[in-house]
């Protein structure tokens, strides 16, 4: 039986809906949509209500959630959710807001995003935060346009280069190019850190910024962090922090108090809002006094009239890039984003840190042995990258493979073939959330499946057998996608 007959629900005269006649004519209707757009018959699912309610439903129990599963997923930080954030952005206060509100009508909501703003410039250091970017990549975008406008404003116009580390996350070139700098890559050292004899060959005065990840993707600590700074900005550029992996540092370590000129977060990340599946996240970005006045407008400023606070949108800011989204960014994740950091409070924010931290290093120190660990073995931090080059030596088996055989113990793979530094990793994100046996669940089936590595491989290389859908070719699913419906059956 094929998928397609699987999932075929229409029957021929199963109606699920009602519909009046339409009254348009034929010939106005073609004057509108055009005469090739009109059909006398239109082959659509018919389907009942209840057909549709039951396909769906069953869809969504198929659908891998953090709310069903560990979700190992590294570099996305795929955290629990607390559900009193998804009460609080339910509010109708929140909700029933419209944009272009008199801001006299909106002070409760402009009062959550000035004091997130402040919370998360305090989290990380630095002077100042705007909540408009939808996304990690997006507040990117944003930091290379504030750095090119400060060098454009100093009259450095010159400055070009964006240097980058190859252990850097992997839209940072990206980001650099799509504001027209040139990006110069350069590699790590034995130990996954950024090579400081590499990074001095590469600066000189037409370096605009450096871009690095702290974390980096091997998720390891920059120990070097403040001399990579003080290098950087002794030749006038400015240093970027991708802060995608700053769960492992909350609370702990402060990127402004190490050198950082700017950096974005992932509210969908490391402040347990919605991943979006493409949209709405949040990448709010913070930045020091020298970026300062470059930040989006509007942006939201506090002032006292008769002893009252007063919250105002502010867009007179002269040096500003302008507006990088519409009106004022995913304002619902900013309010579940800002119940998370309240409901945990200081202490509670540096206990995601260290137990962020513990929880990689346990996966870690129990899976040496079977899985070569990349680095020789050194202390991660929020996740641990593991490499399948010996099970690929030994048997054939490859770290996809090893991912899909996990699916057949209801566990989601984690990151496969990331960071590119590593060959055949497997980066694996425990995050904070998760409890010890929980992860005992997954490091044991991790260490059975090594075992099958060695004494039935094939099992492994053909998995998984138990989910709905077998094995792909990944190549053909992308090149030949098949969103045509052609209905199967014409009776009843």
């Amino acid at each position: 039986m094929t998928t397609k007959t699987i999932f075929e629900k229409s029957r021929t005269g199963r109606i699920g809906a009602n519909l009046p006649k339409h009254d348009v004519p034929t010939a106005s209707a073609a004057s509108y949509l055009g005469a090739d757009n009109i059909r006398e018959n239109l082959p659509l699912p018919e389907v009942s209500e209840l057909d549709v309610v039951r396909h769906f439903t069953n869809l969504s129990h198929r659908n891998y959630s953090i709310d069903g599963g560990f979700y190992p997923l590294g570099s996305c930080t795929m955290k629990y959710n607390p559900k009193v954030n998804e009460a609080t952005a339910g509010l109708p206060g929140f909700t029933g807001l419209h944009p272009l509100q008199d801001e006299t009508t909106t002070q409760g909501a402009l009062a959550l995003i000035y004091e997130l703003q402040a919370m998360l410039a305090e989290i990380c250091g630095m002077q100042a935060t705007t909540l408009q970017p939808s996304a990690g990549a997006h507040g990117e975008l944003l930091a290379m346009m504030m750095v090119k406008a400060y060098h454009k404003e100093r009259g450095e116009e010159h400055r070009n280069i964006v240097v980058i580390p190859d252990a850097a996350h992997g839209t940072n070139p990206a980001s650099a190019a799509r504001c027209n700098f040139v990006v110069k890559g350069i590699p790590g050292n034995s130990s996954g850190r950024t090579d400081l004899g590499a990074l001095e060959k590469a600066l000189n005065r037409n370096v605009a910024a450096l871009m690095l990840t702290n974390p980096n993707t091997a998720g390891l600590f920059e120990t070097d962090i403040k001399r990579i700074c003080e290098l950087v900005h002794g030749v006038g550029g400015l240093v970027y922090c991708d802060g995608a992996n700053m769960n492992a540092m909350l609370g702990i370590t402060r990127p402004g108090d190490m050198g950082f000129d700017v950096m974005h977060f992932n509210l969908h990340k490391t402040f347990s809002t919605p991943h979006g599946g493409g949209g709405p996240g949040c990448g709010a970005v913070s930045v020091g006094s020298k970026l300062e006045p470059y930040l989006p407008i509007p942006y939201v400023t506090r002032e006292f009239i008769d002893g009252k606070p007063h919250f105002h949108l502010d867009s007179s800011r002269p040096l500003s890039i302008g507006r990088v989204h519409s009106f004022y960014g995913a304002f619902l994740l900013a309010v579940r984003a800002y119940t998370y950091i309240r409901s945990l409070g200081a202490k509670g924010i540096r206990g995601v840190g260290e137990n962020a931290v513990l929880n990689a290093n346990y996966v870690r120190a129990r899976l040496a042995g079977h899985y070569d660990v990349a680095f020789d073995n050194q202390v991660c931090m929020h996740e641990v990258v593991l490499s399948a080059s010996k099970q690929k030596h030994e048997s054939g088996v490859r770290a996809l493979d090893i991912s899909k055989r996990l699916m057949d113990y209801g566990i989601h793979p984690p990151t496969n073939y990331f960071p590119l530094i590593v060959p055949e990793a497997l980066m694996i994100e425990p995050t904070e959330t998760e409890s010890k046996q929980t992860l005992d669940e997954f490091i044991d089936v991790m260490i059975q499946i090594a075992e099958e590595c060695k004494t039935d491989p094939e099992i492994v290389k053909s998995a998984p057998h138990v989910t709905v859908v077998s094995r792909l070719d990944e190549t053909q699913a992308v090149k030949q996608l098949d969103l045509r419906y052609e209905p199967l059956f014409s009776g009843s």
